[in-house]
């Protein structure tokens, strides 16, 4: 841990209130932020996408649930991929506590990958998920929501990831938002990619609040993360500790 200075009770509250105020700032301007993203125009989804899930085909407006909002995070679980992406894994750690509460504020949220359903449910399985999770094997949805991209588009460079950047891969994160209105008609209404999606990285936030900070310095920034079933207990990383200083 990086050494830090120390100080009185007093100085201390002086140095938080100070702290305060930008945090205040900074709360503000989110909800500023939150407020013009309210205020995008939509786009009617002309596409009839039809997915595999659990219980059989199902449409993109099915998957809203009854509900008039949907939330989608586009899992990175390619077709001939062993298993899911690490990080995309870590974001999907956050989510099952959050479905009775988006529930109850008329959302549905659900991943959507281009694996088939069996590779999926396995992955499902083995993290010991409840979130809703269904295939987009065969449709365009990964690719016309920006997340996956042929080897020919990458190595063009079109179409851009995250509204600029050149795709680096062929599979990447993101998270959607859709709308249903009383027509039953479905609207894209946001899509985020890159770092916006540490908005479902709820562990970012709280090691935000810690004297390391995410310890990240150097390297790739989500290179410690592993599947919830795979970091080292913290007894043997104390072990291996002690052994490596005898």
């Amino acid at each position: 841990m990086t050494p830090h200075t120390t100080t009185s009770r007093e100085h201390w509250l002086d140095a938080r209130r100070d702290l305060l105020a930008a945090e205040k700032d900074l709360t503000r301007r989110a909800d500023e932020i939150a407020r013009l993203r309210r205020q995008l125009p939509w786009v009617r989804v002309e596409k009839d996408y039809v997915f595999e899930g659990p219980d059989g085909a199902v449409s993109l407006a099915d998957l809203f649930g009854g509900r008039s909002q949907l939330i989608v995070q586009q899992f990175m679980l390619a077709p001939d991929w062993e298993a899911g992406c690490k990080s995309c894994s870590y974001m999907a750690d956050h989510t099952d506590g959050m479905l009775a509460h988006l529930a109850a504020r008329d959302t549905a949220m659900v991943a959507i990958s281009r694996a088939p359903l069996a590779e999926i449910t396995r992955f499902h399985r083995r993290m010991g998920w409840a979130f809703p999770w269904v295939s987009s094997y065969g449709n365009d949805f990964n690719f016309d929501y920006g997340v996956s991209f042929t080897p020919e588009q990458v190595a063009a460079g079109e179409p851009k990831y995250n509204f600029g950047k050149p795709a680096f891969r062929d599979e990447l994160p993101g998270v959607s938002v859709f709308a249903k209105d009383e027509l039953g008609q479905v609207f894209h209404t946001y899509s985020t990619y890159g770092r916006g999606v540490e908005v479902m990285m709820g562990t970012y936030r709280m090691l935000d609040l810690t004297p390391k900070g995410r310890d990240e310095a150097g390297g790739h920034p989500m290179a410690w993360v592993r599947y919830h079933d795979s970091y080292e207990p913290q007894s043997a990383k104390a072990a291996s500790c002690c052994a490596s200083r005898a």
